[in-house]
């Protein structure tokens, strides 16, 4: 595959979302067709990035870390989108993260020089494949984490049957009692480390945690959690440096996730006898959200004493497709469309059929549930009573993850709904 089809590729009317009319577009004519979402240009249900919040977000994250002293390798998982990474890595990014090897040969073919791979990677196909990358892509960085000697003893099998292979660069994780990965003890840690020193195929160049599923948005309550993390985190970077374990000129500190970013970022400056890189993984902050990440960022404004500094740059467009009964509307959009995992979408506005202008929907709707491809809308003002079959509903999303990944491609539009630009994805 060439970058011009990773950057650049034809869409056609194939694509959910893409204008049965027009013929096959490479994606960077896209925004010059004159298109508009609200005119119906454009097939509903359709999800769209707005252009000026996603220059914000982007901006906003790089000028935080800016001032915090630590780097940012976001988390391309997120987005999958090779135009959103090549955004991020031109506001300044460090490098990109991803949570497999699959993911990351989509960010490499992108033009990532830095990656690391939040996840444990063990299996021979799968490091087969980072030498691989490695092999062909002359200064790729690439470092994945390990929690277990199991992992270790498997990563050590495979160098031992493939010799001329560079050694692994490895990231020690972190984790908590009831969580998903990462070692859950200082002495645990502290010996894996200490054979992962001994191994020949792994390089440990740095200290790994992540936060996120600790986080509840309540101040008191992360900021403790946070700190009580990191401490741990700090204490075996502590030993391993003074155990002389890393095998690096720089020593790279961090930890991921979009809710508590602001409690953890301070913690990955440290003083240790070679140069220490803080690194956030913040991912959802390309986009932000309706829900969740929005009552987190709540938080971290109160923290920070700022204003919202992040703004929700997705949401998703349905037709009104059916008025059954009173109170209940059925729109066209369904959990193959839009985000569901966390929370159910918010409905932001209206706009009239034949009309172009969006009114802020009314406090009383709300999505009840979902279908594969029907939302069912309820409300009980006039407002309500008075949506028409052909009406548009825009919705708010809560954890954009889960929508990227149900499109191949986006249409990015100005306040008007005018289509500028567009991405695609690599799921």
């Amino acid at each position: 595959m060439t970058l011009q089809d990773i950057l650049d590729p034809l869409l056609d009317a194939s694509w959910k979302g893409f204008p049965h009319h027009s013929p096959p577009l490479r994606r960077s004519a896209v925004g010059t067709q004159g298109w508009n979402v609200l005119r119906g240009d454009l097939p509903l249900p359709l999800a769209v990035i707005r252009r000026d919040a996603l220059a914000g977000n982007l901006q906003w994250m790089q000028d935080f870390v800016g001032s915090h002293g630590v780097s940012l390798a976001p988390h391309g998982k997120t987005t999958m989108s090779p135009q959103l990474f090549r955004r991020q890595l031109d506001a300044g990014a460090w490098g990109l993260t991803f949570a497999t090897v699959t993911q990351l040969r989509a960010g490499v073919t992108a033009g990532a020089k830095r990656c690391l791979i939040a996840n444990q990677v063990f299996q021979a196909v799968d490091l087969q494949g980072i030498a691989d990358l490695k092999r062909s892509h002359t200064g790729l960085s690439v470092a994945f984490l390990v929690d277990s000697l199991a992992q270790a003893e498997l990563i050590e099998a495979w160098y031992t049957a493939n010799p001329h292979a560079q050694p692994f660069d490895v990231l020690l994780e972190i984790g908590v009692d009831g969580g998903r990965t990462g070692c859950r003890s200082h002495g645990q840690a502290l010996a894996l480390a200490q054979r992962l020193g001994a191994c020949k195929g792994t390089r440990l160049v740095g200290i790994e945690c992540y936060e996120g599923l600790g986080a509840t948005g309540q101040s008191d309550a992360d900021t403790a959690y946070a700190n009580a993390l990191m401490q741990r985190v700090r204490d075996i970077a502590k030993a391993c440096d003074e155990q002389q374990l890393f095998e690096t000129q720089e020593i790279l500190l961090t930890a991921g996730g979009s809710a508590i970013f602001d409690l953890v970022a301070e913690h990955l400056k440290m003083k240790l006898s070679r140069p220490v890189l803080g690194l956030l993984r913040s991912g959802c902050y390309v986009t932000h959200d309706h829900g969740t990440y929005h009552r987190f960022m709540n938080a971290v404004a109160a923290r920070m004493g700022c204003g919202h500094g992040l703004h929700a740059a997705m949401e998703v467009w349905a037709a009104v497709q059916s008025c059954p009964e009173p109170g209940l509307t059925i729109l066209s959009v369904g959990k193959r469309d839009i985000s569901y995992d966390l929370e159910l979408p918010v409905p932001l506005g209206l706009c009239k059929a034949g009309e172009t202008a969006m009114m802020p929907a009314p406090a009383d709707w709300k999505i009840t549930g979902l279908n594969d491809q029907h939302a069912y809308l309820r409300g009980s003002g006039p407002e309500h009573q008075a949506l028409r079959v052909g009406d548009l509903v825009a919705l708010g999303i809560s954890h954009p993850c889960t929508t990227f990944d149900k499109w191949r491609w986006m249409p990015v539009v100005d306040e008007q709904t005018n289509v500028c630009d567009a991405i695609v994805t690599c799921f």
